[in-house]
């Protein structure tokens, strides 16, 4: 079966997390996609595919005879989609021979050239994509499919391999996906996620990532009387934004750049909060931004009196370069097989997280390759059913690469 045929089987499950959730897996309905892929992994032979209670999927394909002793090599994906826009009732367009140009998809949506520049390229090929109502789901369920789809591969029993560790996950999304994923059982010496863009990408550079809630504890009396008296909650959770660079935010960075964004904003006059997230691809960057924020606490402070701002950092992620590095031969390994495959490499680094990220820095080393989609998390999803394969032709080249 071609990956795109498990693709278009896959999508139709609703999946979305939930990011209020305090459960593993946030949303029950995971485990439907995820007892249905146990049934096909042991269908095709992975004798030990098994869900556990936390809703992570994980088997194993034992090494070709004469090939124990090869790198045990892990591959992953997540079972979730984003909640940014609806994951039910997902009815996937299959667009044969499209022709590279503006393209009607439904519900008064279109894909145009001037939106997504890379249309022209995917002439020729047959293109997926939503019916305008909803994600496609493709992020990440073209990953799933392109690992099932190397795994039917390497069972035929033609590729030569040592042993292959198969995981999928909940609540990747969310940001929870490779948290309580079982590396010792899971058994692989390095891996890769299969959660990136184009076929021909590999990223092992993210962000830096931490989240910043400034609490603030205002003073309210009559207005008549306030001055020298009242203290604004809401006007001070204004000036804490007036006090960060204007021009560090998404909106006006990209490639390496980091920035503040303002995620959230709410009070009245005794009580208000303002919630960021903070990103950089640069430790020491990372780290002076974050210092930014204490000193406007402690500015504040002294202007209006203590305990007035009160600021939580909570760290979500770092950059995992930092733990790729000493494991180079990993990503060295993949660009050839991406450029044997698709002629070119696209070495990019992430403007996001990935499970990557947490599995490095727990001790798996695992930079990201693409699943051949774009326009993740909304209605303008797209991917290739060429492009799928090209991407289970590299998951194979590399498994054969490691003998």
């Amino acid at each position: 079966m071609r990956a795109y045929e498990r693709l278009l089987n896959y999508v139709v499950i609703h999946t979305t997390s939930d990011e209020d959730s305090d459960k593993v897996p946030s949303t029950e309905r995971q485990f439907d996609l995820a007892h249905l892929l146990v049934r096909e992994m042991k269908e095709l032979g992975i004798e030990d595919a098994a869900v556990d209670e936390n809703c992570y999927v994980m088997g194993h394909i034992p090494a070709t005879a004469g090939h124990e002793n090869a790198p045990k090599i892990g591959f992953i994906a997540h079972l979730d989609t984003a909640p940014d826009s609806s994951g039910e009732n997902v009815h996937p367009i299959v667009h044969e021979n499209y022709n590279g140009e503006d393209l009607e998809i439904g519900n008064g949506l279109s894909l145009t050239v001037s939106m997504f520049p890379h249309l022209p390229s995917l002439k020729g090929r047959t293109l997926i994509t939503t019916d305008g109502t909803s994600l496609l789901g493709a992020d990440d369920k073209s990953g799933i499919a392109t690992i099932m789809t190397m795994a039917e591969e390497l069972l035929k029993g033609e590729i030569p391999h040592g042993k292959v560790c198969i995981a999928f996950t909940p609540d990747e999304e969310i940001g929870h996906g490779a948290s309580l994923l079982d590396l010792k059982a899971f058994d692989a010496d390095f891996a890769y996620t299969v959660d990136g863009g184009p076929e021909n990408e590999i990223e092992y550079e993210n962000f830096n990532a931490s989240k910043a809630v400034f609490t603030i504890k205002g003073v309210s009396v009559h207005p008549g009387s306030a001055k020298n008296k009242m203290v604004n909650a809401a006007l001070v959770a204004c000036e804490i934004s007036s006090m960060l660079p204007a021009a560090e935010t998404p909106a006006h960075t990209e490639e390496r750049e980091g920035f503040y964004h303002l995620t959230d904003i709410r009070g009245d006059v005794e009580n208000a909060e303002i919630a960021y997230i903070v990103r950089d691809h640069d430790a020491s960057l990372f780290d002076a931004k974050l210092a930014t924020l204490r000193l406007i606490e402690k500015t504040l402070n002294e202007k209006y009196g203590a305990g007035t701002v009160t600021l939580t950092i909570t760290e979500q992620y770092r950059n995992m370069i930092e733990q790729i590095k000493p494991h180079m031969h990993i990503v060295d390994t993949a660009k050839k097989c991406i450029s044997d495959v698709c002629g070119s490499v696209s070495d990019v680094p992430i403007r996001g997280g990935t499970d990557g990220a947490q599995l490095s820095y727990r001790g798996l080393p695992c930079p990201n390759l693409g699943t051949a989609g774009y326009a993740f998390h909304g209605p303008y999803e797209h991917i290739t059913a060429e492009g799928m394969d090209c991407v289970a032709k590299i998951l194979c080249g590399i498994v054969e690469a490691y003998l």
